[in-house]
């Protein structure tokens, strides 16, 4: 028993960093979930990112949805892979992470590109008119107006 707990311990402080970021993480998807704002860089600029959807595909994928999953995005089952490459990053070749690491943004890059350009959904969507920055430069220019106004009235 002693030994199972120090190979835990050990195993523990050798992940310990990845535990604490995915907890991380979590929280913070967590946190946007119940305050509403969901994505923070659609809320902000209106603007779906790279990885719009992969939420839903997670939780299509825990009712066992797999095809829902693929809908929301079509890569969801590749980022525990990039967890695992970033886990055994030393046992392998640094040419191979490399081409592996390469080979995933450009995968996700192509996928949002075809996704955002075609408008083949409603998931990842451009809208910047809906972001939090457009509305709020909308409302600096009104008040600027206003101010013009009331200042050249005088």
């Amino acid at each position: 028993m002693t030994n199972l707990l120090e190979v835990f311990k050990r195993e523990y402080e050798k992940y310990k960093e990845y535990i604490k970021l995915g907890a991380a993480i979590l929280l913070i998807v967590f946190i946007f979930y119940i305050t509403g704002i969901g994505c923070p860089i659609k809320y902000f600029t209106g603007v779906s990112c790279a990885g719009c959807g992969m939420s839903r595909a997670y939780f299509s994928l825990l009712r066992l949805d797999i095809r829902a999953a693929f809908h929301y995005h079509p890569l969801f089952f590749t980022p525990p892979l990039l967890l695992l490459l970033f886990i055994n990053k030393d046992r392998v070749k640094p040419s191979t992470f490399k081409a592996l690491l390469f080979t995933y943004v450009a995968a996700f890059v192509i996928i949002y590109l075809y996704r955002i350009i075609l408008a083949v959904d409603d998931i990842v969507v451009f809208e910047p008119q809906n972001g939090l920055v457009y509305r709020f430069i909308i409302f600096l220019r009104r008040s600027i107006n206003v101010l013009f106004k009331m200042w050249s009235s005088d």
